[in-house]
């Protein structure tokens, strides 16, 4: 059993052998019973690490004997202290030990262990990294400095290699007979054609092989960046079988690793096919594609290709994308996250939010970046107020319905909570059987809906059907309003700017920082299509000027922010909607003017006021209390700003 974090670092850590042609000269000096200091004369270094050294010697060692050490390798000199953490016999006949030490300076360690690796030869370079991938614990280079010190050598070596296509070319076929296989493909994303394309395969002309990102299992790989291991025989759900049927193949095993960039990005995947003799890949040939996938990324580690027409998020500027979720605030962070894992599944999405946080945007952008991407997306507006559209939207056998017109898209129900209770009991059957009733027509499509109201209150009132909301929320997601990640708020109107100012045929246009702040004090009851709306504003009233720096309220003949949205939110209540009042004292007048409203209801009755409302007598007469203290201060300070 380990008896402590050092012995099993010591045990666990990739430990490189040392051979005596290496020509590293090693001494080991030690305290003897008596304190004083001597060299240990017959010790051999046996391997090293980042986390210390194996040696060997006839001498008996305690655990946690200190240790002074010296080692020569060429023209590099290190001195190290270290402490002795494991002692373990070579056999049974032998009379030396091996002892594992930890030492306390590791970052000199691992200079001196780049430049030791970079003197192997290739062959030895290939063995090393081959047994360091069979060590599960390390799945990536930043797992472990060992592979990473490999990987910098090997990558060196390509370098200098004349023919990179023909190393590569070489390597494919070192995986093919490693895992004996039929054929291997390396695919890489072309972002302006959004196809993954072969640059390198063996068994197959590599010029037949593109196709689109999302399609198959390399698609599948690629965009989730999980590597998989199918029989397709048992699993062929995410199999892409147009090859096969073009050129007359028959797949019955892949797997298949994503390759990273040296941003982490996945930039491709290689994919080895038909295991030879078996059913599947096997659990050995897992390991062997670990250190396959580690070498492909290092060879390809500068490939960072960006296209203003690509699709794929990572490799296309926000800026240039029709469907993009601009923030870098945590909450807009969780929703980029939340596509990873809501993407490729088939669960239905309520999207939930007030109105103007972009909720269509994130329908949007979940299909288009999914497995169904390719396939319709169709929207419909359950706010319509003409019946007979609604109706020929959802309920019509014709072609007009655009249920029938998503299959195997996504059909996205816009405002849900607009929908009356009728219509939600027809959709409801529809959808619970999987088609229209009484005709042919199978729903084959991802449901998604969004709501500006709490649809559980709903239920709860009766203006909404249980079974309805149960089968529209599978996966719920909340967008919040942008008063609450206000940091992002530069950013989008950037975003904005550029987008408006390019459809007029205008230069760049900015707001100044001052008038920024001024934007960053407002509450932004319409969120993200208000703040669009003043941008476009902006650029309407100002077509010459680059820096704008006035922000004029709705109250001027140029309006940039309508504030009128904050008034009907609020009605007539003096200074509920000024920003300049904390949040706090505009409750406290909100309050007011509903305690007001039901006293006046109650013919001046506050007795009876207060238990319509279910307060105490006292607590109401507090609360009016409170207000007039509020209403006085605010109408003070008003009356002082105009002074």
């Amino acid at each position: 059993m380990l008896k402590s974090f050092s012995e099993f670092k010591f045990y666990q850590s990739f430990r490189i052998p040392v051979e005596a042609q290496d020509g590293i000269r090693f001494m080991l000096e030690m305290d003897d019973e008596f304190g004083k200091s001597g060299y240990v004369d017959d010790a051999k270094l046996i391997d090293i690490s980042v986390t210390g050294f194996g040696f060997s010697t006839s001498e008996r060692i305690s655990v946690d004997t200190e240790l002074t050490i010296s080692l020569q390798f060429k023209r590099l000199h290190l001195d190290l202290t270290g402490r002795v953490v494991r002692a373990f016999g070579e056999g049974l006949e032998e009379d030396s030990m091996i002892y594992g030490v930890e030492v306390d300076d590791e970052p000199k360690i691992f200079n001196f262990i780049e430049k030791y690796i970079l003197s192997f030869t290739s062959e030895r370079l290939k063995d090393s990294l081959i047994v360091s991938a069979l060590k599960e614990r390390y799945t990536k280079a930043s797992d472990g400095f060992e592979i990473f010190s490999l990987l910098l050598s090997l990558f060196k070596d390509i370098n200098s290699f004349g023919d990179k296509d023909g190393f590569i070319d070489s390597m494919m076929e070192e995986v093919v007979r490693l895992l004996n296989a039929q054929r291997a493909s390396i695919f890489l994303i072309n972002p302006a054609s959004n196809e993954l394309e072969a640059v390198s395969s063996v068994g197959i002309d590599k010029e037949e092989l593109k196709f689109d990102y999302r399609k198959g299992i390399a698609g599948s790989v690629f965009t989730t960046g999980i590597a998989l291991n199918i029989d397709v025989t048992q699993d062929n759900s995410r199999f892409n079988n147009e090859l096969d049927k073009k050129h007359g193949y028959v797949t019955k095993s892949v797997i298949c690793y994503p390759i990273h960039n040296r941003h982490d990005k996945i930039i491709g995947v290689i994919e080895v096919i038909n295991k030879r003799n078996q059913d599947r890949f096997t659990i050995e040939d897992e390991k062997s594609m670990k250190v396959m996938t580690l070498v492909f990324s290092s060879v390809f580690h500068t490939f960072n290709p960006i296209s203003d027409k690509s699709t794929i998020r990572r490799f296309s500027s926000p800026f240039d994308r029709k469907l993009a979720l601009i923030g870098k605030t945590p909450h807009v962070r969780s929703l980029r996250r939340s596509f990873v894992k809501l993407k490729d599944i088939d669960s239905s999405v309520l999207v939930c939010g007030e109105q103007g946080v972009g909720k269509s945007l994130y329908a949007d952008i979940l299909h288009a970046e999914g497995q169904r991407g390719l396939n319709p997306f169709e929207v419909v507006d359950c706010s319509v107020k003409n019946q007979e559209q609604l109706d020929r939207d959802m309920f019509s056998p014709s072609t007009e319905n655009k249920m029938t017109a998503c299959q195997g898209g996504t059909l996205l129900f816009k405002d849900i909570d607009r929908l009356d209770f009728q219509n939600q009991l027809k959709l409801r059957e529809i959808l619970l059987m999987g088609g229209h009733i009484g005709s042919d027509i199978t729903l084959d499509a991802r449901i998604m809906a969004t709501t500006s109201s709490d649809l559980g209150a709903m239920v709860d009132a009766g203006k909404f059907d249980r079974e309805l909301l149960a089968f529209i929320s599978e996966a719920i997601v909340n967008i919040e309003p942008l008063r609450r990640h206000k940091e992002d708020l530069p950013e989008l109107a950037s975003y904005f700017f550029k987008i408006e100012c390019a459809r007029k045929g205008l230069l760049f246009k900015s707001f100044t920082d001052k008038a920024i702040k001024k934007l960053l004090s407002y509450d932004w009851p319409g969120n993200i299509l208000e703040l669009k709306k003043c941008v476009e504003r902006a650029v309407l009233f100002h077509p010459k000027e680059h820096l704008i720096a006035e922000v004029a309220l709705d109250d001027t003949t140029t309006p940039l922010i309508d504030i009128g949205i904050g008034k009907r939110m609020f009605g007539d209540i003096p200074h509920a909607s000024d920003p300049s009042v904390c949040l706090k004292d505009r409750l406290a007048l909100v309050e007011r003017e509903m305690i007001l409203a039901e006293i006046k209801r109650c013919n001046g009755n506050k007795s009876k006021a207060a238990i319509e409302m279910g307060i105490s007598r006292e607590a109401l007469r507090k609360k009016m209390l409170i207000s007039d203290e509020v209403t006085a201060r605010v109408v003070d300070g008003e009356e002082k700003k105009a002074a």
